[in-house]
């Protein structure tokens, strides 16, 4: 499912298991376990949060709120990994981090749920990245949705992984 398109009915469901599966796999973790790499070139679960809540913002709340809220808009692209870097998240408590994100959800859940079939086309001019691209509500919604599911996994094997792993 990596490469291939989602219909909104498939979509929403996967955007909304996001903070379950997250809450899921990191229960009883301690903060030193939500911080552990389990390898040196591996993320830790702070990390790797830190990476889906860069993603949300830049994928969910500014690229899908602007496309509903403004009429055909032409905004820059905003690499997630370089906005990672703008930001506390990787910093924060988890458990702080990830309620956040877990509000960050519930919002954009709300307006997907709410928006007409006909909107989820409504549509932006995205620059910055060679030639501008038009990118719609559905396309950064199942960016979002797809791009979710491998994190999710390798927070899981990452769980499993250090709570085998000393202090």
């Amino acid at each position: 499912m990596a490469g291939t398109l989602l219909t909104i009915e498939q979509t929403l469901p996967l955007l909304a298991a996001a903070p379950p599966r997250i809450a899921l796999s990191t229960k009883r973790l301690t903060p030193a376990q939500l911080r552990k790499r389990p390898a040196r070139d591996a993320w830790s679960a702070v990390e790797v949060l830190a990476h889906i809540r860069a993603c949300a913002d830049v994928r969910g709340d500014a690229a899908i709120f602007t496309i509903v809220n403004k009429d055909r808009p032409t905004f820059r692209a905003i690499d997630p990994r370089a906005w990672m870097l703008e930001t506390d998240y990787v910093e924060l408590d988890f458990t702080i981090s990830f309620r956040a994100f877990a509000r960050q959800r519930a919002r954009l859940l709300k307006l997907l749920e709410a928006l007409p079939q006909k909107d989820w086309s409504r549509s932006a001019t995205v620059t910055g990245a060679g030639a501008a691209l038009d990118r719609s509500v559905l396309f950064y919604a199942q960016w979002l949705a797809r791009h979710e599911r491998p994190h999710l996994k390798q927070l899981e094997r990452l769980a499993s992984q250090v709570r085998g792993l000393r202090p």
